[in-house]
């Protein structure tokens, strides 16, 4: 009796095995794992097409790029090593207890990990707090693009009444009777002025400086072959076709720089926010947002502009039907506000195990944090 069951347990454990390779395989057919491992371990210019819609402009996914500072310069070292302190300095915001770290820590990921964000007098702010890696690469600033350097934005958090909440006449002349700055500033610009552009230079050369480190998928692409599990490549390439990802996901930053309408406008409700039309006042351009970087992704939840969203399942669910389409009211029929959908958003109709694949390559994005800290701040 005991040798029959014995039997039946391996039996039964053998047809989990194949139905369990069955479900890894039905992405793509017939392909085996072997053959997919075999073409994606060619050059990226022997991969399958990408599944891209007409029109859309894009990029091959790529290896981590390097800063383009040249960190070997001793002007950028000094600037950046001022920017850094100033980065860390409570002292810039209005009530001397609010650093640029309390919303952007190195140890998570330059995020901060709640919804959002909590400023002066514990007033939360309306956005989710996005990972400054790689933070030079982006070519607008913000969820919804209102900065177009990183000098321009580093000066709106400091004076946000819900952020740092610092009169910016003031700043100038309190970082002028703390003493220690002096020779950070002498060495950063050449005279000790301590001026709000010159604080703003500083942060925004530091920001430049953020990098990601390398993940398994950079070292799949480099030489090592074997750093993406079999069902992290499955998900490789779904991510790139039957997912279509890449059509806002692609370069080696995963984004497109641009910014789309992705459904969650909340328009008329709670969480209204308009996003990019806040600033271009275009109303093609109402729920639009930038598309964030998915490096690091699956350490830096909650996800999307308003931080509704932390976990993967559930966002990778939304994707697959399409995302939430707004609901028209009679009376919103001919609102020129009303915001429509990206129309690459379409229900992509993934398994459960292929849904799994992709989460498990965007796990390949992956890199342990920078410890980075100042020991002690210039009195």
């Amino acid at each position: 009796m005991n040798k029959v069951l014995s039997g039946l347990t391996v039996l039964f454990v053998f047809l989990l095995f194949l139905s369990f390779k069955s479900i890894d395989l039905s992405f793509s057919g017939d392909i085996s794992i072997d053959s997919l491992r075999k073409i994606y371990s060619k050059p990226t210019s022997e991969w399958p097409k990408p599944t891209i819609d007409s029109g859309v402009a894009f990029q091959e996914l790529g290896e981590l790029l390097p800063s383009p500072l040249n960190l070997k310069s001793d002007s950028i070292k000094k600037l950046i090593e001022l920017g850094k302190i100033l980065f860390f300095d409570p002292r810039l915001s209005g009530s001397n207890q609010i650093s640029c770290s309390s919303c952007h820590a190195p140890d998570l990921n330059w995020q901060d990990g709640r919804r959002v964000s909590v400023g002066h007098d514990h007033q939360e702010n309306i956005r989710n707090a996005p990972s400054l890696e790689n933070v030079w690469f982006y070519k607008k600033l913000f969820w919804d693009g209102r900065a177009n350097s990183l000098e321009e934005q580093a000066a709106m958090p400091v004076t946000a009444h819900n952020e740092m909440h610092q009169d910016m006449k003031l700043l100038p002349k309190k970082l002028k009777k703390i003493k220690g700055y002096q020779p950070y500033f002498l060495a950063a610009f050449g005279s000790k002025e301590i001026t709000n552009e010159r604080v703003f230079a500083s942060l925004a050369t530091f920001q430049r400086s953020i990098v990601s480190r390398r993940t398994a998928f950079d070292r799949f692409l480099a030489k090592d072959k074997k750093a993406l599990t079999d069902q992290q490549l499955v998900g490789l390439h779904l991510f790139r076709t039957k997912a279509r990802c890449m059509n806002c996901h692609n370069g080696p930053f995963f984004t497109d720089n641009q910014f789309h309408n992705d459904g969650l406008t909340y328009y008329g409700r709670k969480y209204e926010d308009l996003g990019l039309y806040n600033v271009t006042k275009n109303p093609e351009d109402v729920g639009k947002f930038k598309t964030p970087g998915l490096r690091n992704v699956m350490r830096t939840a909650p996800w999307f502009h308003n931080g509704l969203f932390g976990d993967m399942d559930g966002v990778m669910n939304m994707y697959n039907m399409g995302m939430p389409v707004q609901r028209v009211r009679p009376e919103q029929e001919k609102d020129p506000l009303l915001p429509k959908n990206d129309k690459l958003l379409r229900g992509i109709r993934l398994s459960n195990s292929e849904k799994e694949a992709v989460i498990a390559f965007l796990g390949s994005l992956s890199s342990v944090p920078v410890l980075l800290r100042v020991e002690e701040l210039p009195k």
